[in-house]
């Protein structure tokens, strides 16, 4: 089988995810994994750059997608010729971006059945650009099937796309290169909330579980993501041992940052999922998360999951637990097992849906 993977966006967590779900997919016997990126993605200036089989210009800012979205029926049939080259059996979409539709156009005309990764069914408060949403639905209606990451987004998309195929999946560990164990430095242990500073993060518990948990000399904490600045963050920077960093991350500084924390911890309102959590335990971090949404399965069943309900009370008790217990770095598997747990399962399940594909593009 072959499969074409296509991310289409230019920075963040989407082409890493793309990237290494092709990786993992063309490891698996009987299976050839094609790679399309952004030309302008973070991930392609890194040194080690993954092979691309189909880089695709899309464009730098409001006014290069405006002018993207104006000649994409031109840029059809081209994209077309380009697909029916490189011959895949199915494409997958690993994370919508703005011109997907365009892709989606090409794949039709290609005769190429494809489904959609979703990461998130519905919006979080504060997330996304004016039409995110509404382009998802869209392009979710066009393709054959779709690709849950949790248990949460499978239940969500059942509701909202009754009769659609859903194949549910899961994220596994992100990786961004080697870090070394847990609490292997002198001093207090490192605390890391990383991601965009938006409302669904739980910023604001953040704020009330350290004003709670009162000044620790024996940890520091590092908010570090781009957002709007809140009240939140200004009472966050005025706590002892708390630094915050309102800033973009770029690609090349995540395992760094990584690799500087000892935990991270997750106050989030609400989440499908989280791709932090998913980079943090591939570099054997501990992750100290809310039981909301998709993150109580994504971190139930790891040892490096400690898990507390969504109020300040609970996350400041779990924390302090942590910081007097110390545990031990935890045994984890190769973050590469389970995506090719992941990346077999998928496989599978696509060959089994083929026909059902095919009967919702014939209804379409």
């Amino acid at each position: 089988m072959r499969i074409l993977v296509w991310q289409w966006g230019r920075r963040g967590a989407g082409p890493r995810y793309a990237a290494q779900l092709a990786a993992s997919l063309d490891e698996l016997p009987d299976v050839t994994a094609l790679l399309s990126l952004s030309t302008g993605a973070e991930l392609l200036a890194h040194p080690d750059p993954p092979a691309c089989a189909l880089p695709v210009r899309t464009y730098a800012g409001a006014a290069g997608l405006l002018g993207r979205a104006l000649t994409a029926p031109f840029a059809v049939a081209p994209l077309a010729a380009r697909l029916r080259a490189l011959r895949p059996d199915v494409a997958i979409c690993a994370m919508p971006a703005p011109l997907d539709l365009l892709m989606a156009a090409a794949l039709r005309r290609a005769h190429i059945p494809f489904v959609v990764a979703v990461h998130d069914a519905e919006l979080h408060p504060g997330d996304g650009f004016p039409l995110q949403m509404r382009l998802q639905r869209c392009l979710m209606r066009k393709a054959d099937g779709l690709v849950a990451l949790s248990a949460h987004v499978t239940q969500m998309l059942q509701r909202m796309e009754p009769g659609r195929p859903v194949i549910q999946s899961s994220l596994p560990p992100l990786i961004f290169g080697h870090a070394p164990p847990p609490l292997a430095h002198d001093g207090p242990v490192r605390l890391l909330s990383f991601g965009r500073l938006l409302p669904y993060k739980g910023l604001d518990l953040l704020a009330d579980t350290l004003v709670r948990l009162g000044p620790r000399p024996d940890m520091e904490l590092r908010v570090v993501g781009s957002g709007p600045e809140t009240p939140f963050l200004d009472t966050l920077r005025r706590l002892p041992g708390v630094h915050v960093e309102n800033r973009w991350v770029p690609e090349a500084e995540v395992g760094a940052l990584l690799a500087w924390a000892d935990a991270l911890v997750l106050s989030h309102r609400e989440a499908s999922q989280s791709g932090v959590a998913a980079a943090a335990l591939a570099s054997a971090r501990w992750v100290i998360g809310t039981r909301v949404g998709g993150i109580t399965g994504q971190l139930e069943h790891t040892p490096l999951g400690i898990l507390a309900e969504p109020d300040a009370a609970s996350l400041a008790e779990t924390i302090a637990r942590f910081l007097d217990s110390r545990p031990p770095p935890a045994a984890v598997d190769d973050p590469r097992l389970k995506w090719g747990e992941m990346a077999r399962a998928l496989v599978e399940t696509l060959e089994k849906k083929e026909d059902c594909f095919l009967e919702n593009r014939a209804k379409t």
